[in-house]
């Protein structure tokens, strides 16, 4: 039986090229992007950490709903904002959670800066998040600190 020839198969490039403007190695055909760099992450005073914290924000705190989140606020003891995001089981399977839990973080993060007073803030996901379209996320986010209170006159 004859033999076919294969694919005619160029040279590759390395696996891994080292831009001169950074020390990690990256693949060919990727692109530097601007990653969020560590001091726009959310930091451990920024988060609401202990359980104990997020029961009080509960059993103290008001709560406004939306079509995709439900923000819960109580005035909190420290000298800045605190955010915790939670995810039920009833947004899906844990990468679904996952997901919902980081655009709801990523909208906060981009808001905050039109938020004011020291405030324990707890956003829980609801289902129809992962369907949302990202500027509704952040305007129903928004609309709902603003309801509670939260954003800053300007």
């Amino acid at each position: 039986m004859p033999t076919r020839p294969g694919p005619v198969q160029e040279p590759r490039e390395p696996l891994h090229v080292k831009p001169a403007s950074t020390g990690h190695a990256m693949k060919p055909g990727m692109q530097e992007t601007n990653c969020p760099k560590p001091d726009q992450g959310l930091s451990r005073e920024q988060r609401l950490t202990r359980s104990s914290l997020f029961r009080e924000t509960y059993e103290q705190g008001r709560r406004w709903t939306g079509r995709y989140m439900v923000l819960w606020l109580r005035s909190g003891e420290g000298a800045s904002l605190r955010l915790g995001v939670v995810s039920s089981r009833k947004v899906g399977e844990a990468v679904a959670r996952v997901r919902a839990r980081r655009l709801l973080r990523e909208a906060y993060r981009r808001s905050r800066h039109r938020f004011s007073g020291p405030y324990d803030i707890i956003l829980v996901s609801r289902r129809s998040v992962l369907d949302a379209r990202w500027e509704d996320i952040c305007l129903e986010l928004l609309a709902l600190a603003t309801k509670a209170g939260l954003v800053r006159g300007e």
